[in-house]
């Protein structure tokens, strides 16, 4: 790693080259060839796959897509000459369209009499286009909304409903990214004080979700890829990309803070954050990868989306990055370090400031931290208890849509069954007995049989209850339990409710033993890399935590409606059957990332002091701020698409925003290490015929020594520690790092304020000195082949100062 790390560094120009030239090459292709996405919801050996199978088989020709388009009368009826008047040639004008097949209106004799509602003031008419939805020219579908609406007058309401409509009333491509993308950029500016370094994690993810997206439109083309698909990716790969490209920046500042060459901090960057980032994305993708197991095609394609977005994004960080670093060198810190790094010389190696003082207050008290944490999250999970999947449709979308205008006026004028019918598909021809005994059920407004079509018959059952009603699917449970075998029919109920209620009962079967694999995977991921049982249990614990209170916070916005529509995402209805496996698939992964990122800290520090407390509290204080700042990006990245237009995609981003915050703020700052404290010595237990047969993998290895360092006999670094008024200091920590922060060897000052370090070899060192109520204090010194003294002063801590583990300054204590 480190020495692909240093060829991009010092190639940054060709680098930068092969990515502009690869987007470029990715956009041509992906233009020419253009998207092929397909939504294909139907599953093996469920009765509504049957049933459509039975369907392709009756009517082979497949139409294009069909759109309706919808009148209310305030007063009188749709039948008077002065409706029909506006109504009839606004309908001739959109039949005439090239790219429309045909329109049905209500005004064709007997066979168009049912489109028009018992009461008279509401019709519509059905427009057949030569394409599917997708393959509709938006300006043409948008002729037609505007030649449909310009027959409106006072009294005389026109809505339109349909797939094609409702594509052209979407928010433009890329709202809900660029939002994401503007509040990322303000957390980091703000994290980080420097324009370019706030631009280098932003160029990166776009890069590799750029990438990602070109791939992905190339892809649709050899798999089915859903439409919903590329939305998630670049939700998931704007994410994963700032982060990993924050952790690597902040890992390459942090050298040149502490006083590293440019070229060696961004090496040592790559070769620690940047392995850890590459464990990070691996999971990330075998996390999604879960969703196989499922057995669902919709998902294979939302797989290979978002895998092939992280992929990439992983790549960019890896490469992209280090080749950016290598341009802009000391630059990525601002005017005021660079300044304060001249005057004063490298920071001081522990961390200070408020995430050591929460730190310090967690080892202190972590029971009750922990029990608060856990309360919370207990209380947010109580919605998940009446969580309900199915599917969304336009009876969803915001009340001042006219899709959503277009579905109310049908349920007002035909029942809410009209926007959901189901299909009973007859294999040969229907029973008459069969017919009656539907429609002499309870939940049916409306049945009708259609003629035979090869040895096939379609009824078509409109129920008396809309399509996302728990009466719904208890009509189809109903119809298939009991009536279509009563009958001795071979028969089966499909259309798009029916289909969906399949896929959610097939969601719900899986569920747990999708849970299961992903729990257990991580686990043994975890196990290997910090050699312990306790902390891959704890980490499966959090996630569970994690997604419960998560998916309670969704049930109560978009199944219970609690501030849906302030937040301009429609009404409410039940969670969309395929989102739970997504949501757990990019929940586990990003929660790993968070947990490797912590951890990993705390175990170097455990190898080398074997002190819990110490390793625990360490870990925390050095790490809590960037996974706050990375948890803040994700939230700023995912809940921009509530702004997307995709109902789907608003619940995902709104999912994940709340899943991040609550993992990253409650879990990994506060209930993790309260644990950890609490079960001291045993985080890191391992049965010792366990350890050996496992493989050895290190997430974030030791970094090397210093390329300049040559070889050399072992020395030591000695002195005195004196405070300014020539006194000795006692009990002060002295430390020996490595130029990148690396801890070699950690001794207390004697009562006289003497102290001695091991030196490994001739180079240079850091000696970090850090007491109560006294200024960190950070040097660096150059050991030769032989003993070197060096003296150290204290001086008393200014108000805002504080020691590593959050004494404030002012007074021993």
């Amino acid at each position: 790693m480190a020495a692909w790390a240093r060829w991009c560094y010092r190639r940054g120009l060709v680098v930068l080259v092969l990515w502009v030239g690869g987007l470029v090459g990715l956009g041509f292709a992906a233009t020419a060839a253009g998207a092929d996405y397909a939504d294909v919801f139907s599953l093996p050996d469920t009765d509504s796959t049957k049933a459509v199978q039975l369907m392709e088989r009756a009517f082979p020709q497949t139409a294009g897509d069909t759109d309706t388009v919808v009148w209310k009368t305030e007063s009188g009826s749709v039948r008077d000459a002065d409706v029909r008047a506006r109504i009839e040639p606004v309908l001739a004008e959109i039949g005439r369209m090239p790219g429309v097949g045909e329109v049905a209106g209500p005004y064709d004799g007997d066979r168009g009499a049912a489109r028009i509602s018992e009461d008279g003031r509401i019709a519509y008419a059905q427009i057949t286009f030569a394409e599917l939805a997708n393959a509709i020219p938006k300006s043409l579908v948008e002729d037609v909304v505007d030649t449909a609406r310009s027959a409106e007058r006072a009294g005389l309401q026109v809505e339109l409903g349909g797939q094609a409509v409702a594509r052209v009333q979407e928010p433009p491509t890329g709202t809900a990214e660029l939002v994401g993308i503007a509040a990322a950029a303000i957390v980091l500016f703000l994290a980080f004080g420097s324009l370019f370094a706030m631009l280098l994690p932003i160029v990166v993810a776009i890069a590799g979700v750029g990438t990602g997206m070109l791939a992905t439109t190339l892809v649709s083309h050899v798999v089915d890829v859903p439409e919903v698909a590329p939305l998630l990716g670049s939700l998931i790969g704007l994410g994963v990309g700032i982060d990993y490209a924050l952790f690597i920046v902040t890992r390459h500042r942090r050298g040149l803070l502490r006083g590293m060459k440019p070229q060696e901090a961004a090496v040592t960057a790559l070769n620690t954050s940047g392995r850890a980032v590459l464990f990070a994305g691996g999971t990330v993708c075998i996390a999604l990868a879960g969703m196989l197991v499922m057995n669902m095609r919709f998902l294979d394609g939302v797989v290979v989306a978002t895998s092939l977005t992280v992929v990439l994004s992983v790549l960019a960080a890896v490469t992209l990055l280090p080749a950016l670093l290598g341009m802009l060198g000391t630059r990525v810190l601002s005017r005021r370090q660079r300044a304060r790094l001249r005057a004063a010389g490298p920071e001081p190696a522990e961390a200070g400031g408020p995430a050591a003082r929460w730190s310090a207050y967690v080892q202190r008290r972590p029971r009750a931290i922990a029990a608060g944490a856990l309360v919370v999250m207990a209380v947010l999970a109580v919605p998940v208890l009446s969580l309900r999947l199915g599917a969304t449709d336009q009876g969803n979308h915001q009340d001042t849509t006219t899709t959503r205008q277009a579905y109310d006026l049908l349920a007002e004028g035909f029942g809410p069954g009209f926007n959901g019918p189901l299909q009973v598909v007859v294999d040969g021809p229907a029973p008459a007995s069969l017919t009656e005994e539907i429609r002499a059920l309870e939940g049916v407004a409306q049945v009708e049989a259609a003629p035979p079509a090869n040895e096939v018959t379609v009824i078509q059952v409109v129920p008396t209850t809309s399509p996302q009603s728990e009466e719904t699917d208890r009509l189809i449970d109903l119809l298939r339990d009991e009536v279509i075998p009563a009958s001795g029919a071979e028969a089966h109920v499909g259309g798009v409710t029916a289909v969906f209620k399949d896929f959610a009962s097939v969601t719900g079967e899986r569920l747990p033993y999708f849970v299961a694999a992903i729990i257990a995977l991580g686990f043994l991921l975890l196990m290997v890399a910090f050699r312990s049982l306790v902390v891959p249990l704890t980490a499966a614990l959090m996630n569970l935590i994690a997604a419960a209170a998560s998916f309670g916070v969704l049930v109560a916005v978009f199944q219970w409606g609690w501030g849906t529509e302030l937040l301009g995402i429609g009404k409410e209805g039940p969670i969309t059957a395929f989102l739970p496996v997504i949501m757990l698939s990019l929940l586990f992964g990003l929660s790993m990332d968070y947990q490797v990122f912590l951890v990993s800290r705390m175990h170097e520090e455990w190898v080398h002091t074997k002190d819990n407390a110490r390793a625990v509290r360490v870990g925390l204080a050095e790490t809590s701020r960037v996974i706050n700042c990375a948890a803040l990006i994700m939230i700023c990245v995912f809940s921009a698409f509530v702004l997307s237009g995709d109902m789907e995609g608003a619940m995902a981003g709104m999912g994940l925003a709340a899943a991040v915050a609550l993992d990253a703020f409650i879990l990994r700052t506060a209930l993790v290490p309260a644990a950890m404290h609490l079960l001291g010595k045993a985080n890191w237990w391992l049965p010792a015929g366990l350890d050996k047969r496992l493989p050895h993998l290190a997430v974030e290895p030791r970094e090397a020594p210093p390329a300049e360092q040559p070889p050399g006999p072992p020395s030591v670094i000695h002195g005195f520690i004196r405070d300014a008024d020539g006194a000795p200091v006692t009990d002060v920590s002295v430390a020996l790092l490595t130029p990148g922060g690396r801890r070699l060897d950690q001794v207390v000052s004697l009562a006289d304020g003497s102290y001695i370090v091991a030196v490994p070899g001739p180079g240079p060192y850091l000696l970090a000195a850090t007491a109560p109520s006294y200024a960190p204090h950070t040097r660096q010194v150059r050991a030769g082949e032989g003993p070197v003294v060096f003296d150290v002063e204290l001086s008393e801590a200014t108000d805002d100062e504080t020691d590593p583990v959050g004494h404030r300054a002012g007074g021993r204590p």
